[in-house]
């Protein structure tokens, strides 16, 4: 049977303390007590803002993917186009945003694929993960001015290729990738 009770085993913060706090990352000092009454002393989560990302497809059947460099494993890889979900702003709304930003294309037919977590033991937050199908080029990049990213347009095969091969490595991003190719494989099936 399928347990479905999101409480169950949830543990007590006895006392928690914020050791570093910055807009992009925030660890915080968890003394717990877990249910059989054992207390862990330095239980530490880092707290993120909620993120969101998007497979885009054009009436075309193109993914519309970025490329763009990752410091922290220091290589240029393709990914979905992604972004923070602003203070009060929806995550669909920021998924909206965040294409038109960072690739200039808009509209299209929206739909949540997944809300999934990087790591739901040591991390806060949650990343919606949207399919815009129908998406066109209307406008210019609005990059910031930390941002350096190229636009791609590449057929299902190809990207299935590169997540075959490795090349597209963020995790957030293969789980709803991975996803949809499944789905795509039992409608076509059905």
């Amino acid at each position: 049977m399928i347990k479905n009770d999101l409480n169950e085993g949830k543990w007590e913060v006895v006392e928690s303390e914020y050791l570093f706090r910055r807009p992009w990352c925030t660890v915080r000092r968890d003394q717990v007590r877990l249910p059989n009454g054992v207390i862990n002393p330095e239980f530490y989560v880092m707290e993120y803002p909620t993120w969101v990302n998007v497979l885009a497809k054009t009436d075309e059947d193109k993914f519309v993917m970025i490329r763009q460099y990752r410091h922290g494993i220091q290589q240029t890889r393709y990914e979905l186009c992604a972004g923070v979900v602003e203070d009060g702003e929806e995550p669909l709304k920021a998924a909206q945003r965040e294409l038109a930003e960072e690739t200039g294309y808009t509209g299209g037919y929206w739909q949540l694929l997944c809300k999934i977590s990087g790591n739901p033991s040591t991390t806060n937050n949650w990343t919606y993960c949207y399919l815009a199908e129908g998406v066109e080029l209307t406008e210019a990049q609005h990059l910031d001015k930390t941002e350096d990213v190229s636009v791609h347009l590449l057929s299902p095969r190809e990207v299935l290729q590169l997540m075959q091969e490795g090349q597209i490595v963020q995790a957030l991003m293969l789980a709803p990738l991975w996803q949809y190719f499944f789905q795509d494989r039992l409608s076509r099936k059905g």
